[in-house]
């Protein structure tokens, strides 16, 4: 048939006729079969103007009909229910999901057979449609088909709700002030976040974490359920974080509460934990932009403190602070995280090092090299591992004592 068709060509109306002679089907699901039909009515106006045209005038009732079996007069039912789950969460966009039963879906393709054109859309997707109608108008919400804040999943077998939350995205930066926190959670070793002795049943292996200085207020405030924090890489337990700080997205699971006062969850923040950790920059963000960071190859600028075997020769450490810009150096698997990344050679180049204190055996970087180079295995060699290395190359062997991230470059 031709899909400039309407609900009145006399094609149209025997293909009514034959399915009202071997269905009984309601105004809805009647008119369903010609969805695509005609715009501006609902399906339920085009199974009455159908009705109206063919030779059996008696209109089946909703109750009685072969395929919805009363489910098409619901949906009044549904938003009632659906509107109900959603009252605790704040939102401002919605879409509506449903299930129905299998029962249906195989009577649907009974009615497709006989059918055989691409005029009809599914019981489902009249459900969802007219149930966001409803709750658009009684919500004063918007549905949206492409980043909802809810999604809602109404299973009509059993009048019961499933929410998909969306979660809240927080970008920002955060400054690490004091030495032997991590950036994440470190759940124990021996318990693996259960608690026992060794961890005194706090679970973890350190007694806060740069996670959880940030989440646990904002979780309070959202009512999440669960977070996970995105950083641009992340620095050594035992590294500052200095400068403008680190990039980070912080991902709020389940929250009831999206309105947050930023300026003041800073302010907060940074009173609460002033020797600790500083945030800046916060706003709100998306989930693609985690992506982004986990992608983004942005230089770091480090503060390294060398501590030597012996005196450095001044002279040589500056000849080494003036051939390593420009070099690229191969990195084996560093020993100590070994046990925690891939065995693998990686290649990272040195944009730029200067020498800026020198001290019989203590001697202080700069140097600014590519994201995800080991700094530590840089001056140490690590046994080899990474070459060229600064022990080898004044024929001392050094280590690096103190590290401080001074830049992450890129945004």
């Amino acid at each position: 048939m031709p899909m400039e068709a309407t609900l009145r060509d006399p094609s149209v109306i025997a293909l009514a006729e034959n399915l009202r002679s071997q269905f009984a089907l309601c105004p809805s699901c009647l008119g369903r079969q010609f969805a695509s039909l005609e715009t501006g009515m609902t399906n339920h106006q085009r199974g009455t103007l159908l009705y109206q045209q063919i030779k059996q005038k008696t209109i089946v009732p909703t109750d009685s009909c072969w395929l919805c079996e009363g489910l098409c007069d619901e949906i009044s039912h549904f938003a009632t229910i659906i509107a109900r789950s959603l009252a605790e969460y704040e939102y401002t966009t919605f879409l509506i999901g449903s299930r129905i039963d299998e029962e249906l879906s195989q009577k649907e393709q009974q009615i497709a057979e006989v059918m055989k054109t691409d005029y009809a859309e599914p019981l489902k997707m009249e459900i969802n449609r007219e149930t966001g109608k409803l709750l658009e108008a009684s919500l004063n919400k918007e549905v949206d088909f492409t980043s909802p804040d809810i999604v809602a999943m109404i299973d009509t077998r059993f009048d019961t709700v499933s929410l998909q939350i969306k979660s809240l995205y927080i970008y920002g930066r955060y400054q690490k002030l004091q030495r032997g926190i991590p950036q994440t959670r470190w759940p124990c070793r021996f318990c693996r976040g259960r608690g026992c002795r060794a961890c005194q049943y706090t679970g973890k292996l350190y007694e806060t974490s740069v996670e959880e200085l940030l989440s646990q207020p904002l979780l309070q405030q959202t009512q999440g359920t669960e977070e996970a924090f995105h950083g641009c890489g992340r620095e050594d337990i035992d590294a500052l974080m200095l400068g403008s700080g680190r990039p980070f997205v912080l991902e709020i699971k389940n929250p009831k509460n999206r309105s947050i006062n930023l300026s003041s969850f800073t302010q907060t923040i940074n009173t609460k934990n002033k020797e600790k950790i500083q945030v800046h920059n916060l706003r709100f963000s998306s989930k693609e932009e985690i992506t982004r960071l986990k992608h983004a190859n942005f230089r770091k600028v480090y503060h390294a403190l060398l501590e030597a075997e012996k005196p450095f020769h001044k002279e040589k450490l500056k000849e080494v602070a003036q051939i390593l810009p420009g070099t690229t150096i191969r990195q084996f698997t560093p020993t100590r995280v070994a046990h925690r990344r891939a065995n693998m050679v990686r290649e990272r180049k040195i944009y730029n090092c200067e020498l800026e204190l020198i001290e019989d055996t203590i001697a202080r970087l700069k140097i600014e090299t590519d994201s995800g180079t080991y700094i530590k295995e840089l001056v140490s060699g690590d046994n080899g591992r990474t070459q060229p290395n600064i022990s080898e190359m004044i024929h001392i062997p050094c280590k690096v004592r103190e590290l401080d991230v001074m830049e992450v470059k890129g945004e």
